[in-house]
C-alpha cells in the first residue's frame, strides 16, 4: 500500500477477489479459537495459537521441525502466499505474521482489517473446513534478529536501546496484571520494565482495525521517543500485542533493528531480583 516500507498488507476486496487462487493460503489465527467454527473466509485455514502454535510442555513455540510439520500437514508449502487475519484487530494474526518471518517465510501478507471488518462488509463466509493435501514446508532456523529474549532485554536496561510496552496504560502503571477480557497467563508482580515507554499497541490502527496512515504511525512513535535511530524491543504480556507492534515498526515503518520480546510480561513479572517500575 502506497506510503508504507513494505508491501505487506493486503485489503479485504483483494483477498475476496482471490479465494480461488491455489498459490494462496488464507489462515484465520484468533485469540477465541472458536470463532472460526462460526464463520470464517471461505477456504480459510484455522489455526489455534494454543494448541496449534505453542510447545505443550514448556512455554516456548515450536521447533522449525514441527513448525514445518504442522503447516505442511495443513497444505501450506513454502510456494504459497500466506494471508492471515483474525479477530481483535488482528493482534494473534500478526503474531502468526512475526512467527513465520522467525521461521523463514517471507511470502506472507496481513489483511488490513480484522475478521470484524470482513463480515461488516457483508462479505462471503463459510463453516466448511477446508482440506488440502499435505505438502511439505521447510521451515529455517529462527531467525534471532526479530526476537528478543530476557537475557537481552536485561542488557538493554540503561542502554540505547529503546524498549516500548505496548499494553494498556493501568498494566504498565501496575494497577492491573493483566486487563479483564484479555487472554490470561498469570505473573507474579504488575508493573513494567524501567525506562520503557508506554504505547499501546490498539492506538496504530483505526476503528474499523486498519492501520493508520504512516505519517501518523511514525508520529505516534517518535513523539514517544522510541523511533529515534536506537534498537527496540516491544513487549507486552505473551507476545501477541508486541508481535502487532512489531509489525507496524519493522514492515510498515521499515525500522530495521526491531525485535519482538514474546516472553513479555508473564516471564518479566515472574522473575526474581529483576528490576520492576510503577506509575505512568
Amino acid at each position: 500500500m502506497a506510503g508504507y516500507a513494505k508491501d505487506v498488507l493486503v485489503e479485504t476486496d483483494w483477498v475476496q477477489d482471490h479465494l480461488d487462487d491455489e498459490s494462496i493460503r488464507i489462515v484465520e489465527v484468533d485469540e477465541n479459537p472458536a470463532l472460526y467454527e462460526e464463520a470464517h473466509i471461505p477456504g480459510a485455514i484455522g489455526f489455534d495459537w494454543k494448541k496449534d502454535l505453542q510447545d505443550q510442555v514448556k512455554r516456548d513455540f515450536l521447533s522449525p521441525d514441527e513448525f514445518g510439520a504442522l503447516f505442511g500437514s495443513r497444505g501450506i508449502s513454502n510456494d504459497h502466499l500466506v494471508v492471515l487475519y483474525g479477530d481483535r484487530n488482528n493482534w494473534f494474526a500478526a503474531y502468526t505474521y512475526w512467527y513465520l518471518k522467525y521461521y523463514g517465510h517471507d511470502a506472507v501478507r496481513l489483511m488490513n482489517g480484522p475478521r470484524e471488518k470482513w463480515i461488516s462488509e457483508g462479505r462471503p463466509t463459510s463453516t466448511d473446513v477446508p482440506s488440502y493435501e499435505g505438502t511439505t514446508f521447510n521451515a529455517q532456523p529462527g531467525d534471532e534478529a526479530i526476537r528478543a529474549q530476557r537475557d537481552e532485554v536485561m542488557q538493554a536496561l540503561g542502554s540505547s536501546t529503546e524498549l516500548v510496552d505496548v499494553r494498556s496504560p493501568a498494566e504498565f502503571s501496575g494497577e492491573l496484571i493483566a486487563m479483564a477480557g484479555y487472554e490470561q497467563e498469570g505473573a507474579q508482580r504488575a508493573g513494567h520494565i524501567p525506562g520503557a515507554a508506554s504505547i499501546p499497541w490498539a492506538q496504530a490502527v483505526k476503528e474499523d482495525g486498519t492501520f493508520k496512515a504512516p505519517d501518523e504511525l511514525r508520529e505516534l512513535y517518535t513523539g514517544k521517543g522510541v523511533i529515534n535511530g536506537n534498537d527496540i524491543i516491544a513487549y507486552c504480556r505473551i507476545g501477541e500485542r508486541s508481535a502487532h507492534t512489531w509489525f507496524v515498526l519493522h514492515e510498515l515503518l521499515g525500522e530495521q533493528n526491531v525485535k519482538n520480546y514474546d516472553g513479555s510480561w508473564t516471564e518479566w513479572g515472574n522473575m526474581v531480583n529483576v528490576p520492576i517500575e510503577k506509575g505512568a
